[in-house]
């Protein structure tokens, strides 16, 4: 009993909040799905439709559906959610919306993001997705990327915990440049999650 219990303290929990198609936390839980230390706890989307509804179910792992408008308030649900489960790391994968300064308050430098590109450049709202990429086209730019982020109670303005660059090249489209950032999501997001947490013991 003491050595189940003592054990128990030593795991970090993350939960995952996602909004879209639910790739970058389908990589996550298959990278932590075999962890002794570290496991995904909780999967939140704020849209039906998201993928990630699917990719929880898949893995047996809760998923709560919420409503932005209703649900975020400092005593609301996913506060209340949040709050019992206590995750050592709130990871938004794909999330859209921002995150309340209330959360961010309550899990200081315990929310990161994953943004595709390389910040202070294209951030902000409305800066997401294709529009990231075609902006980068357009102003003609050599390089471009992801930018792993603490998240504060402004788009895009958190303290950057690292970056990852890849090549724009000559006849780049949105598509290839997306495809390019894509594989660094997948490959980075997973291990500076597992750094952020193992240099939080």
């Amino acid at each position: 009993m003491h050595s189940t219990q003592f054990c128990s303290k030593l795991n970090k929990s993350i939960v995952i909040f996602a909004s879209g198609a639910g790739t970058n936390a389908a990589r996550i839980i298959i990278h932590f799905a075999n962890h002794n230390a570290i496991s995904v706890t909780c999967l939140f989307t704020d849209r039906a439709s998201s993928g990630a509804v699917d990719i929880g179910k898949k893995n047996n792992i809760p998923v709560v559906l919420f409503d932005y408008a209703v649900d975020m308030g400092a005593d609301g649900m996913v506060m209340k959610r949040l709050s019992a489960l206590n995750p050592d790391l709130i990871v938004l994968a794909g999330f859209l919306r921002l995150m309340p300064a209330v959360f961010v308050e309550r899990f200081t430098h315990r929310i990161i993001n994953l943004h595709p590109a390389l910040l202070p450049a294209y951030g902000g709202k409305g800066f997401y997705g294709n529009r990231i990429h075609q902006a980068v086209i357009a102003d003609k730019q050599h390089q471009s990327g992801i930018t792993i982020h603490f998240v504060n109670e402004h788009y895009d303005k958190g303290d950057i915990i690292s970056q990852h660059k890849v090549p724009v090249e000559n006849g780049e489209t949105s598509a290839s440049l997306a495809a390019k950032i894509h594989a660094l999501e997948y490959e980075f997001y997973p291990l500076i999650i597992e750094q952020v947490l193992e240099q939080n013991k």
